[in-house]
């Protein structure tokens, strides 16, 4: 069974500071950010987050894990983190992004992790194309991410699928 769109919103974010790490193409094994993820679950990367900084508040889906993208002037970024109020403080040994106030346009992807089906370019230009049809249009150079949203990501329906939010900042 292949990956569905079963849901696309639009929602305001308030400022945020995105905390982290930042990884680059450079840091991709087999096309892949998989392995740092697996560091950060192995490190407790998370779990020092969790403790330390300001999380955003329940309507904002703060406490989320998140993989945060942009490409500016052909270089991309890749940031692993959680996005916290923007007077968190910053937990020795990760970095931070400010992204001011702005819509979003989320789209949750139903499908299943373990074959891969939810993630890639096929998946991005099909929430990219919902997105479009409801008229919406891209912020210059916008921040993209996954938002791994427990329990939707977490707790699999009786097929094993999951739902990830993919969402991008909109005008």
């Amino acid at each position: 069974m292949a990956f569905s769109i079963v849901n696309v919103y639009r929602e305001s974010f308030p400022n945020v500071k995105f905390i982290g790490k930042k990884y680059g193409d450079g840091d991709r094994i087999n096309g892949s950010f998989g392995t740092k993820w697996g560091e950060w679950f192995q490190n407790g990367w998370f779990d020092i987050l969790e403790k330390e900084i300001y999380m955003l508040p329940a309507e904002h889906e703060g406490g989320a894990y998140i993989g945060l993208m942009r490409n500016i002037n052909g270089v991309f970024e890749y940031w692993i983190g959680m996005f916290a109020a923007e007077d968190s403080p910053v937990p020795l040994g990760f970095a931070h992004t400010e992204i001011p106030a702005g819509d979003i346009a989320a789209a949750w992807i139903l499908g299943r992790e373990d074959n891969g089906e939810i993630y890639g370019m096929e998946v991005h230009n099909a929430c990219m194309n919902k997105i479009y049809e409801k008229g919406w249009q891209l912020q210059d150079n916008p921040y993209f991410f996954e938002r791994y949203q427990c329990p939707r990501f977490t707790n699999a329906d009786k097929d094993g699928r999951i739902i990830l939010d993919y969402c991008i900042y909109v005008k």
